[in-house]
């Protein structure tokens, strides 16, 4: 008779997991119960497992998702990046790994010379960001610009920031790099306005504060777009060689120029 009433209990619970769209309760209640008599488990106790289970589940399912539609380049995190090369870093990118600064609605901006993981660094936030439920959205500054370009000339601009702004994480790598025509630059400021004090941006970029007029073709709009930018934002500059040279005889590149270390501001 016991063994009916159980079997009678287990169809219930999957037929109730089912409409409850959560069938992995049926798994978890099924492996935990003998678990459950064996030490003694209250009603309550068990139940609170069998759902801790449930949910950690979703939550891990739900962070792969949003990992997936972040478009990053590649899978980076903060547990495999070389803190020898960066060490007076470390302690702020943990503290920045809690997560707080988006729920704050601050920046990060990484400047450096190249391969000094300025991009290793924006990527392992942005993944740490997905895991914590936040949208997130990877692109270099020239995609960006593209998709802005795009949006205005189909006349949907305020639509699409406005659809940007539900993402509580955008990452903007590699500023400088290539510089903007007018339009563009304009675009580009419209981007980091609507996020100001609303949403968060990372940035990365190979050329100090200093060097961002040259890369906006104006000094007034690099200056209003910074200033909204380091308003509410952690900045950090990254020193050295690229990593990408070591073992190669070569000791630095043509673009890193001791400019980089001046002081943002």
């Amino acid at each position: 008779m016991a063994s009916g009433k159980t079997t009678d209990a287990v169809k219930q619970i999957t037929y109730l997991a089912g409409a409850l769209k959560a069938p992995r309760i049926t798994e978890a209640a099924g492996r935990m119960a003998d678990q459950a008599r064996d030490a003694g488990w209250s009603f309550e106790d068990y139940l609170a497992a069998v759902l801790e289970r449930e949910v950690s589940a979703r939550n891990a399912s739900g962070a792969e998702l949003r990992i997936k539609a972040g478009g990053f380049p590649a899978r980076k995190t903060l547990d495999d990046f070389d803190w020898d090369a960066q060490p007076t870093a470390r302690q702020q990118i943990a503290a920045l790994a809690s997560g707080g600064f988006l729920l704050e609605a601050q920046n990060v901006v990484l400047l450096g010379p190249p391969g000094t993981g300025k991009t290793h660094l924006a990527t392992a936030l942005g993944i740490v960001a997905a895991k914590h439920g936040h949208r997130v959205l990877f692109a270099t500054a020239t995609d960006w610009v593209t998709r802005l370009t795009d949006a205005h000339r189909q006349g949907r601009l305020p639509q699409e920031l406005a659809r940007l702004r539900r993402y509580g994480l955008i990452i903007v790598d590699e500023v400088g790099y290539l510089p903007f025509e007018q339009d563009a630059a304009n675009l580009f400021f419209q981007l980091v306005s609507s996020r100001y004090e609303h949403a968060s941006l990372i940035l990365t970029s190979n050329l100090p504060f200093s060097g961002w007029g040259g890369v906006f073709g104006d000094q007034a709009v690099a200056a209003a777009m910074i200033d909204r930018i380091v308003h509410h934002a952690d900045v950090l500059t990254l020193k050295g060689a690229s990593y990408r040279l070591r073992g190669r005889g070569i000791d630095s590149l043509p673009s890193i120029r001791t400019t980089t270390d001046e002081t943002p501001g």
